[in-house]
Formats: C-alpha cells, structure tokens, sequence
C-alpha cells in the first residue's frame, strides 16, 4: 500500500437537515492497535464533561473515488494520517471519530470532532482537487452540525464495500425531493451509527459481519451518485467560502457594519 503525505454547502437546505441530524441523536482479521493518541481519545471520549460536550461537531460529505485510485484503503491511510498531523497541529483540539465508507466508486466520510479539525478537513478536501494527484472528486457536503451532546461513533473505522453493479447507477424512475433524499440519507447513517455501538471492541478496517447483519443500513450507491449532482450540496470551497467571508450587517442608520472592520468594533 502506498503512503501519502498528509497536509493540513445553499444555507437553507443545510440548515434544515443540520436541525433534523442534532435532535436525533487493518484487515478483517487484523487485531486493533492501542497507540497514546487512541488512548488520549478514549478518555475523553468517555469522560463526558461538559467542556468535551460543548466543542463537539458533525461532518459528513460525500465524493468520487478518482479513477487513478488503484486501491481505496489508500483513501483511508491519507486520511488517519491527516487526523493525526492536524491533531498535533491543534493540540488541544478533539480527536476524530466516525465512519469511512468506501464504495467502488464514491465515499461517504462522517466525522465528529472540533471544528478547528472538522474545517481544517474541509480546507485539505478543497486544497486536494487542485493538487496534481488526486484522490477523491467533486466533494459535496451533506450536513455540517455543531454543539452536539455525545459522539454517536467511539472510534474512527472504515469499510471496504462490495456493491452490485446492477446499483452502481442513479435511476431516473426514483424521483424524490432533494430534501426527502437527505433526510432517508441522514436517518439511515444515524441508524448505522447506533448499530456500531453494539461493538465497542472493533479493528479499525471493520469486519464483514458487522455490517452483513445491516445491509438496509449501507446507503445506495446511487444514492450517493444522485446527491452528488444536486445544487442544493455545496462542495468543500463553496461551504469555506460562505465561512470565511466577513458578515455584513445593514444598520438601522443605513451604515453597514463589517465584521472584518476593525474600525466598527
């Protein structure tokens, strides 16, 4: 497997699926392995104080694999990398939780963890597409959401899935609301999220049974497929864009108020 090096959505639509996610709340044969970052994770993970709680985020996003990408584990190995070099960066930052799903051709990536490493995420996907090798394609966010009161995931795994060909593709008859299509998406992640619960000992590269049990809880690839040509998602520099642009405010006076203005404070 080669090594990677690794570096540092219309307001609508996610705000309504953003409300609807926080109300609800290796090989297979490999062994799991303990290292002082897991370690340091667990404790906080279980400690449930209340400054753990209240810096908690919710990522999920979607992508095409590249098809330059001979293996998908490789997707997985960038990515535990990338947690831990950000982890490092941000010190005092939440560890990483969630699920790596990745599908013949599209990933769906859900991750909980502070919002420094959650958009320093975001920066590394939107930096990923303009860099010369690239692994994953037009990025689109499902759902960002903040301040949540637990993790739903104890660890961060990943799933190599086996997927019919014959689902490999949108089908045109299935037409539903984009809104609708979230909301079964969100619903059945959160679902497969409480099903992973039942195995709080489980190897990073997740086993064939755990999931084999649950196949109404693997989201379509078509699904995925179908989401990822909506207007309504926004990709990785659309979602920075509205983040990092300056909040403009029009006062009763007719002023504008900027928050980028150091004069206005």
């Amino acid at each position: 497997m080669s090594r990677f090096k690794a570096g540092t959505s219309g307001k609508g639509t996610y705000e309504k699926e953003t409300e609807m996610w926080e109300k609800q709340e290796a090989s297979p044969s490999e062994e799991e392995r303990t290292n002082l970052l897991d370690q340091l994770l667990q404790e906080k993970v279980h400690s449930g104080t209340k400054e753990t709680k209240s810096l908690l985020h919710r990522l999920i996003f979607l992508a095409k694999i590249s098809p330059e990408l001979a293996d998908k584990r490789d997707l997985a190995e960038y990515w535990e990398q990338l947690f831990a070099s950000l982890q490092r960066s941000y010190y005092q930052s939440e560890g990483v939780t969630g699920l790596l799903l990745l599908y013949p051709a599209y990933v769906i990536h859900i991750l909980e963890s502070s919002s420094d490493m959650l958009y320093a995420v975001l920066r590394d996907l939107r930096d990923m597409e303009q860099q010369q090798r690239v692994l994953v394609l037009g990025a689109k966010i499902l759902v960002m959401s903040h301040n949540l009161p637990s993790r739903l995931f104890q660890q961060w795994n990943y799933k190599v899935l086996n997927v019919p060909e014959r689902y490999q593709e949108y089908s045109a008859a299935r037409e539903e609301p984009t809104e609708a299509i979230i909301c079964e998406c969100l619903t059945t992640l959160l679902k497969l999220g409480k099903h992973l619960q039942r195995y709080p000992k489980k190897p990073k590269n997740l086993e064939d049974a755990i999931l084999e049990k649950v196949p109404e809880l693997i989201v379509p690839q078509d699904t995925i497929c179908h989401l990822l040509e909506c207007q309504e998602l926004l990709s990785a520099a659309q979602y920075l864009q509205l983040y990092d642009s300056p909040l403009n405010i029009l006062m009763d006076s007719g002023l504008v108020f900027r928050s980028d203005d150091p004069t206005s404070v």
